[in-house]
């Protein structure tokens, strides 16, 4: 049996790679003839002899070691292997359970961010930083109670972020699932159940005009709109081309061939993941002969430059998103259409009026969907298709403007 005494006096003679002192159980120290000193336990398995490493000497002392390989004895009496029992202790001991709530998110977080792109990744950290942190941000994630978590998000609906707070909740349901695998804590999510003590999200939804009569007013108050030529052109544009709001705003002259009258939009500014506006195609709009002649009529007054619709303060920049909103409520229709309500307006009267193909819709609106077997739609493809469907659309705007073939349905009585 070895003594304290021993271990600290043990040494190796220079000619030999190494020297074994035994105490009892199979426990040993070796000692290099540099002078290292560590602990091993040895250990049997299919009548071969292994060993396993315990801990160096002095920071591990021989009471210690002796500890060690009971521990490691009893492990294997369990039928566990004593080896990997100590690789994941040693794995759990980086990650002490006392992580507050913020060091796991932020960890979280960086793993997340290369996927998102920058404006989620923005306003993630922007809703931690804000709505958690400040909350439970130092508290020990182990030690959180789904209580502490609701009083956080109650306080995001007190200011009335009813939406808000379902996002927030989302982060936090992830950074716990992101957490639990790893520690020793037997925890459920805490985030489970916590959604039916919020008050209910129903979504946002866009105001947008789908009864024809009233969608031919509203194109009749555009045809006069006496705003700035770019801001009406754009106005002029959204029912046709029923594009999201920051594409159109952001359309280039260099996306546009008039002569094909296509419009490609880069892949890059489409609403997707940043993985998708990297390796995605890019999204191809036909454009109707009453669009290719807005724009060739406009060319003259912002060709010369990189944007179809600048902004008046600096060309270098497109008109702001409010441009197109203030000259709807400008024409006293802000509360019942939307800009990106054209999206809604065109996607229902297009089905409902014209009997077009919702698929080809769907793929137009730039939206992931799939056919009755289960495939990918391609927005590539069934291009000449979804040319006689704009155009279709486009010269039924032109009947609605002048109001013809709108039939007024009786209103029910009150």
């Amino acid at each position: 049996m070895l003594t304290d005494k021993h271990c600290k006096n043990a040494t190796c003679a220079p000619e030999k790679k190494r020297a074994r002192f035994t105490d009892a159980g199979g426990l040993y120290l070796e000692v290099s003839p540099a002078g290292s000193k560590r602990w091993f336990w040895k250990t049997y398995a299919g009548g071969k002899e292994s060993r396993m490493a315990l801990g160096a000497y002095p920071a591990m002392g021989l009471s210690d070691a002796r500890k060690a390989r009971d521990a490691a004895k009893l492990h294997k009496s369990e039928g566990r292997n004593p080896v990997e029992v100590r690789k994941v202790q040693k794995l759990r001991a980086l990650r002490p359970e006392g992580d507050t709530f913020k060091a796991v998110a932020m960890e979280w977080y960086e793993k997340q961010v290369p996927q998102w792109s920058p404006s989620h990744a923005d306003r993630s950290l922007r809703q931690l930083e804000r709505d958690l942190f400040p909350w439970i941000g130092a508290r020990p994630i182990a030690d959180i109670h789904a209580m502490e978590l609701l009083a956080a998000l109650q306080k995001v609906e007190e200011r009335g972020a009813i939406e808000t707070a379902d996002r927030v909740l989302m982060l936090a349901r992830q950074i716990w699932d992101y957490w639990l695998p790893t520690t020793n804590v037997q925890q459920r999510n805490i985030t489970e159940g916590l959604q039916s003590r919020l008050t209910p999200y129903r979504g946002k939804t866009f105001a947008a005009i789908v009864a024809p009569a009233r969608f031919g007013d509203l194109l009749r108050a555009i045809a006069v709109y006496k705003g700035g030529v770019t801001v009406r052109t754009a106005l002029q544009l959204a029912p046709l081309l029923y594009q999201r709001p920051g594409n159109l705003r952001e359309m280039e002259w260099t996306e546009l061939d008039l002569d094909a009258a296509l419009w490609t939009i880069p892949s890059s500014k489409m609403k997707r993941t940043k993985l998708e506006k990297e390796q995605g195609e890019a999204h191809t709009v036909p454009l109707p002969t009453q669009a290719v002649a807005l724009l060739r009529s406009l060319h003259p007054v912002t060709g010369h430059g990189r944007y179809v619709f600048p902004g008046q303060r600096s060309h270098e920049r497109p008109i702001s998103d409010n441009s197109v909103r203030s000259a709807l409520y400008a024409l006293g229709l802000g509360k019942e259409q939307t800009w990106h309500g054209f999206r809604a307006s065109a996607r229902t009267m297009m089905v409902d009026q014209l009997n077009l193909d919702p698929l080809a819709i769907e793929a137009n609106l730039a939206h992931a969907v799939k056919d009755a077997n289960g495939r990918s739609y391609n927005r590539t493809q069934y291009l000449a298709q979804r040319f006689s469907q704009i155009q279709q659309w486009a010269d039924y705007l032109d009947k609605l403007r002048k109001g013809a073939d709108v039939i007024t349905l009786p209103q029910r009585a009150a």
